[in-house]
């Protein structure tokens, strides 16, 4: 703590400070809410709406609105909030983030401002980061709502667009990152408006917010549709790496360059940097790559598929770990989230990544996918009026929360004082070294009875573990992405004597440990062995009477059976505060901090008591990758022995330095990710808009009449070559444009008077005669009919460019990089022929929409239709090669004839 911060406190609670007399008002409304029967404590609801739509504002009822929720939550699920959850709900209200350790309530804090923002009726959204928590907590926290008069919806992978469009119209939605914003870009690629599923974006409440708007931020929302490409070429591609050597770089030998793609005086085929995740062609395997696919010079334009596929081929097989960076289940390449360790369902690595990662494991490689709608999380979630966030861990990434999103992080203290005790770090030498610490340690622990939750960085290493554990005769559980489906039992009784849990990143996040076990899961858990349905065990435990023989009896053994586990949880739950509580154990140091932490977090929750300590080992990647030059000189003269820990001031400096470079890192590439997606989310807007005018049933004809004037008056300048002189007009050709694009008969322009006419009076006459021509379309088809027309084919056009240009400027995009070569900012380079493209998307636009309504004859058999379909929806985002996919060459791409110029204004002028 600083100095001044001694003196006049921290941020949080200086901001805190300013909530306390609001905190102060609604713990005095206690009583008088405990007086009011069922009746009257629902009725505030009403009275609450009633009250904002005569003039008082969501901050004036705060205090009597978190009061009501306070007193309903207890008579509901028999929990009151306490002091520090009313400082954290107003936080939330506020559109800020509340930081709140483990275990402190976090879901009950939501319910505050959830229900306060719900009494507008413009809808609430509580973004979780999966579905297991988005139903859990829609069944469980729904029941306070419900009990007030609020409806509760949830939004889950597999519902129908039915039951997605009824839970967006309740008041508070439970649902996912991914769900909400895949839903925002399908609504933009529907046809009718009422296809369309979300409403206007108001509030969102995202909880576990570093995960979902930091961690998850490097990887765009992309919706795409099939391919037409062969997948041949990524099998011949995976036979010919197979045959090549490599060699790892040495994080401290000098720096490749990345774009030398023959990299000479080496014995082996590439090379392979770990560190930037890269590999590289030496002049030796770009030789045996000309053999293989019987070409003369692989860095020929022509030649640039090829060279595309080897260097994605060479990265699925060196770079890409299974079990590490994704698994292979039922045929099907997953990717394993790097900072939960949860499997990425529906997700693909990009720019053909994931096709070579299939061929590689000898799997039915999918053909590559066109994208067709895409868009970041951030500018998704900077759409909502209002966001605000909770987590344990924000801190540490305040800057880039007021950065990117306007958000500040307010501390909110615990509820009790945290007496868990963090060991400090145990350093080792060598792998080996450093897992036979852990073991020793865990079984000290088992010895006592103390539950040992053992954090691993990746699934490996968490089956490593296991196998060593097993050898040592010690029962315990494993918990990674590959048992997913066992998280939620795994974890519930991770807190039990004598457990001993193993688990990936993915137990750090939304379920408790209790000390002892958790008697309602134990209960749930025996009556689904006696053949309970899932439908039925979501009601034992709902305040709600249901008129059902097999609920009502459900209920009495569910409650016979809480009664029975909770003597044995009770008496577990003090062996297990006799033995010190949950005890962590990190294996490694993740590249973020805020993964140790949450990870420490599992243990010492509302004043339980509990330790944790972390092992390293030099060999980690973390330090390997990241230690630096004078590190490893450090090491290299310590002669300590294998088996013991080493001790110095540096090393911990060390591994706060590399996580910190790591950090920075990670948000430069946010960063970098955002500025491109900035670009087209401008473009995004426009169009979008457009779309929106049309499934809105909008009268489109001053709006078409628009486009006609913009391309008269375009082309009057273009064909008198922006000349004042008639006779540098070439009228001809300018009447033969008009009439082939308003399809209007030959010699209806009448340019008699060829010495009187000016710019603007040639532009009025080519516009009446147009206005003429829509006119009689207009009375042939009739009027109405006519309007829509106009609105499918805008919409059929618009989808098609749009789609189009998404392509475009994904391919402008991986090659932009280059530009930092000629002394040249890429993202400044990216905006401005991005804007270039989008102008000339535009024009086509109009050219298409209006030259077709001008030609339309039979209006019967047009009729709106997708210009895609969507078959999977989500996309990796992965470090680009700097091959350009494929050889189609952008328009707006250096010629390849070597001539300096664009290639459109080129060699591709006339294509």
């Amino acid at each position: 703590m600083g100095f001044i911060d001694k003196i006049f406190g921290s941020y949080s609670d200086r901001e805190l400070k300013k909530n306390a007399q609001t905190v102060d008002k609604i713990l005095a409304l206690d009583n008088e809410m405990q007086n009011l029967s069922d009746d009257e404590l629902k009725g505030k609801t009403l009275e609450f709406k009633n009250r904002l739509n005569n003039g008082e504002t969501l901050d004036d009822i705060l205090p009597e609105a978190f009061a009501v929720v306070r007193e309903a939550s207890f008579r509901v699920l028999g929990m009151k909030h306490f002091k520090v959850q009313l400082e954290g709900g107003i936080i939330l209200h506020h559109g800020r983030i509340s930081e709140m350790k483990t275990g402190e309530g976090k879901t009950l804090v939501a319910t505050l401002s959830a229900y306060l923002n719900a009494l507008t009726g413009r809808g609430v959204h509580i973004v979780t980061v999966n579905d297991y928590l988005a139903k859990r907590d829609k069944e469980w926290m729904g029941k306070i709502y419900e009990y007030l008069g609020l409806t509760v919806g949830c939004i889950i992978h597999g519902i129908s667009n039915k039951e997605r469009k009824e839970a967006y119209l309740c008041d508070i939605t439970y649902g996912t990152n991914n769900e909400f914003g895949f839903d925002y870009l399908r609504d933009n690629m529907v046809i009718y408006k009422e296809e369309m599923v979300q409403r206007p974006l108001y509030y969102a409440i995202v909880d576990e917010v570093d995960s979902i708007l930091i961690d998850e931020a490097r990887t765009p929302l992309i919706i795409s549709g099939q391919g037409d490409k062969s997948t041949k070429l990524y099998e011949m591609a995976d036979n010919f790496a197979r045959t090549l050597t490599a060699r790892v770089v040495d994080p401290n030998e000098e720096k490749l360059d990345p774009f030398d793609r023959e990299i000479k005086e080496e014995t082996v085929d590439y090379l392979i940097d770990e560190k930037a995740k890269t590999v590289s062609i030496t002049e030796k395997g770009t030789a045996k790559a000309e053999s293989f696919f019987g070409i003369e010079n692989l860095a020929d334009i022509s030649n640039m598929e090829i060279a595309h596929h080897i260097n994605i081929a060479l990265k699925a097989r060196s770079i890409m770990k299974r079990d590490i960076d994704y698994v292979v289940k039922d045929g099907e390449v997953i990717i394993v989230d790097e900072f939960t360790g949860r499997l990425m369902y529906g997700r693909r690595y990009s720019d053909g990544l994931h096709q070579a990662i299939e061929a590689k494991e000898n799997l039915n490689v999918r053909s590559e996918s066109k994208t067709l709608a895409t868009i970041t999380f951030q500018n998704y979630f900077r759409m909502y009026e209002k966001l605000a966030g909770m987590t344990g861990t924000a801190k540490t990434e305040e800057s880039e929360f007021r950065e990117i999103y306007n958000m500040d992080v307010v501390e909110i203290p615990t509820n009790k004082p945290v007496i868990r005790q963090d060991l400090p770090d145990s350093v080792y030498k060598n792998e080996a070294a450093k897992f036979r610490a852990v073991i020793n340690d865990i079984k000290e622990r088992h010895a006592k009875g103390q539950p040992v939750l053992v954090g691993t960085v990746t699934i490996e290493k968490s089956e490593f573990l296991s196998k060593l554990l097993k050898k040592e005769g010690i029962s315990h559980e494993v918990l990674n992405a590959k048992y997913h489906e066992k998280e939620a039992e795994i974890v519930a009784q991770a807190g039990r004597f004598g457990s001993v849990t193993i688990a990936t990143n993915m137990a750090g996040r939304g379920t408790d440990i209790v000390l002892g076990g958790n008697p309602e899961f134990m209960a749930k858990q025996e009556m689904k062995k006696q053949n309970f349905s899932d439908e039925v065990l979501a009601l034992v435990d709902s305040f709600f009477e249901v008129d059902d023989p097999e609920v009502f009896e459900a209920k009495k053994i569910y409650n016979d059976l809480i009664d029975k586990f909770k003597k044995e949880t009770d008496e577990n739950n003090k062996k297990v505060i006799e033995a010190g509580g949950v005890h962590i154990i990190g294996t490694e140091r993740h590249e973020s901090r805020r993964i140790d932490n949450q990870l420490r977090g599992r243990s010492g929750r509302q004043g339980d008591p509990g330790s944790s300590r972390f092992y390293i080992s030099l060999e980690d990647d973390l330090m390997r990758l990241f230690g630096g030059e004078k590190f490893q000189n450090l090491i290299d003269n310590m002669n300590f022995p294998e088996d013991e820990p080493l001790e110095h001031s540096l090393l911990t400096k060390t591994i706060e330095n590399a996580q910190k470079k790591v950090e920075g890192n990670n948000f430069a590439i946010r960063k970098h990710v955002l500025k491109y997606d900035d670009v087209m989310n401008k473009q995004r807007e426009v169009i979008y808009g457009e779309r929106r005018k049309v499934l809105e049933g909008e009268n489109l004809r001053d709006h078409i009449g628009g486009m006609v004037k913009a391309l008269v008056e375009q082309n009057v300048e273009i064909y008198t070559r922006q000349s004042k002189l008639i006779e540098d007009w070439d009228l001809e050709e300018l009447e033969a444009y008009i009439v082939k694009q308003f399809g209007l008969s030959k010699g209806v322009l009448k340019f008699d008077d060829r010495e009187s006419l000016t710019k603007e009076s040639l532009i009025d006459i080519i516009l009446k005669a147009c206005e003429e021509r829509y006119k009689r379309k207009e009375a042939e088809f009739g009027e109405d009919k006519f309007r829509e027309i106009e609105r499918v084919v805008l919409l059929q056009v618009v989808d098609s460019k749009w789609m189009d240009h998404i392509d475009a400027m994904d391919q402008l995009r991986q090659g932009i990089g280059l530009r930092a070569y000629g002394q040249e900012d890429p993202v400044r380079a990216y905006q401005i022929e991005g804007f270039d493209m989008f102008e000339e998307m535009t024009q086509n636009i109009w050219e298409e929409t209006v030259g077709f309504l001008y030609h339309v004859e039979t209006p019967d058999k047009i009729k709106r239709k997708r210009v895609a379909q969507p078959i999977e929806n989500n996309k990796e985002e992965t470090n680009k090669t700097t091959v350009r996919k494929g050889k189609k060459i952008g328009r707006n791409d250096p010629c390849p004839c070597g001539s300096g110029k664009k290639y459109k204004k080129c060699c591709g002028a006339n294509k």
